[in-house]
């Protein structure tokens, strides 16, 4: 059963991939969390679009990594499983 601190870093982490989705979403692709590890590492997936596409890395570097690291202090590290 997932406590009230998880509950709440799962909700803060939604929070800040919406202020990405829609971008991801208009290009036809969209981001997954896979896991959030016991040692804080955020484990994303790119899909759709997003999981083919060229720019996935730098969406990934500039855009959803700057924005977890500045709304989710809590995660430790960013990994996309799937560039």
């Amino acid at each position: 059963m997932e406590t009230t601190l998880e509950h709440s870093l799962s909700d803060k982490i939604e929070l800040a991939l919406n202020k990405i989705r829609p971008y991801l979403v208009a290009d036809g692709g969209n981001v997954e969390v896979i896991e959030v590890t016991p040692d804080l590492t955020l484990r994303l997936q790119f899909v759709g679009a997003c999981s083919s596409c060229s720019m996935s890395a730098m969406t990934f570097k500039a855009g959803i990594e700057d924005t977890i690291r500045r709304e989710v202090p809590e995660i430790v590290k960013v990994e996309a499983i799937s560039l």
